[in-house]
């Protein structure tokens, strides 16, 4: 599904047992989840400093704080375009940057103006040919000034937003803030950030300088909410800035948790009258004989087209996630038989040894929960 999305649109999967936790409160990891599949599209003018790189130098001076070493006290580095070349003396911290970013010379990278900040875009086409087999990316040669003005678009999330904020580390702009996030820690943001944060962001919308980019927020095993995530999810989905959000269960009729009430696959049924049931059907036999011949390939299993089909009909009979559950057991069999393919009787053999869920039940119900 992510896949299918493209890597611009937020896809955010969660389980439903993740919100139990002892630290932060359910409904917050609810709505950092919900927060984490909202994207935002900020395109902003940024005075930059483009170009290939021509030269970088750094200049040594001597260490103020006294001793042998020695330490940078500038760089000087040239960058080039299409229209001209220019050399600038930067700050060591600029320095820094340029090593994290890996930048050499030949390089394609753009520095921001108002806070350092570096971005290395590509290396220069014109290296093209300096490699019969390279991994980098070639770019062309800047076009214009290597100071211009220059139209920087990048993909943010309402959660990154948040982080960003929580604690601020210089820098007035949006880009500035994600920029220079530190690693988070796991805290909870207030309401009132929250507020105040999508009070900028509808701003921004308005004023065109962003675009809201919803995305997608799928809940596994959704049965393992409580009542409160449910009320909390009702409110939720209502607001302006909320994604798609796709749930998934394989409970049939069964408590809500938090409650003694029963209702479809344990969501309230409120909550289901917002939703687009989708239906799902049980694979057949010559799929289910497919998807083992397909897992066995991935697992570098041989195995014999009698095997395949007596553990489709064993997957028919019991489940998908057993018969797969099989193919490690047989090979073993196998293996100690001095054989490299997974045989018919491997198979019968490994289902005698091993009883799937539903057959446990059953031997649990007759023998009054003792296994004889």
């Amino acid at each position: 599904m992510a896949q299918e999305l493209g890597p611009k649109v937020p896809f955010c999967p969660m389980v439903g047992s993740e919100v139990f936790s002892s630290e932060v409160k359910k409904t917050e990891i609810l709505m950092e989840h919900f927060r984490r599949a909202i994207g935002l599209r900020i395109k902003e003018q940024k005075e930059v400093y483009e170009g290939e790189v021509t030269e970088m130098t750094p200049e040594e001076t001597e260490n103020p704080l006294g001793g042998y070493g020695r330490t940078i006290s500038h760089v000087i580095i040239g960058l080039k375009t299409t229209k001209g070349s220019k050399q600038l003396r930067l700050d060591p911290s600029i320095y820094e940057a340029l090593q994290k970013e890996k930048v050499a010379v030949g390089d394609v990278i753009y520095i921001e103006a108002s806070t350092g900040s570096v971005k290395r875009v590509g290396r220069s086409d014109a290296y093209a040919s300096e490699f019969d087999l390279e991994a980098d990316e070639y770019v062309p040669l800047p076009k214009g000034d290597v100071h211009k003005k220059k139209e920087i678009v990048q993909d943010v999330t309402l959660h990154d937003l948040d982080m960003a904020n929580a604690r601020p580390q210089g820098g007035q702009d949006i880009l500035s803030m994600m920029g220079q996030m530190s690693k988070p820690k796991k805290t909870e943001v207030t309401e009132k950030l929250r507020a105040e944060i999508n009070k900028v962001v509808n701003r921004y919308i308005d004023q065109g300088v962003a675009e809201l980019v919803p995305g997608v927020l799928f809940i596994d095993e959704v049965h393992m909410l409580d009542i409160e995530c449910f009320t909390y999810l009702n409110k939720a989905l209502e607001s302006t800035l909320s994604p798609i959000v796709i749930f998934a269960t394989n409970r049939g009729v069964c408590t809500i948790r938090g409650t003694d009430i029963l209702s479809p696959h344990g969501v309230p049924v409120d909550l289901l009258d917002r939703m687009l049931i989708i239906r799902t059907m049980p694979y057949s036999l010559e799929e289910m004989v497919q998807i083992l011949s397909i897992r066995a390939e991935t697992e570098s299993l041989e195995v014999d087209e009698e095997a395949l089909q007596a553990m489709g009909e064993i997957g028919a009979r019991t489940s998908l996630r057993y018969s797969v559950q099989m193919l490690t057991p047989a090979r073993i069999i196998a293996q100690t038989g001095g054989r490299e393919s997974i045989l018919a009787s491997d198979v019968e053999e490994v289902d005698e040894l091993f009883f799937d869920a539903k057959a446990s039940a059953k031997l649990l119900a007759k023998s009054e929960g003792y296994l004889s």
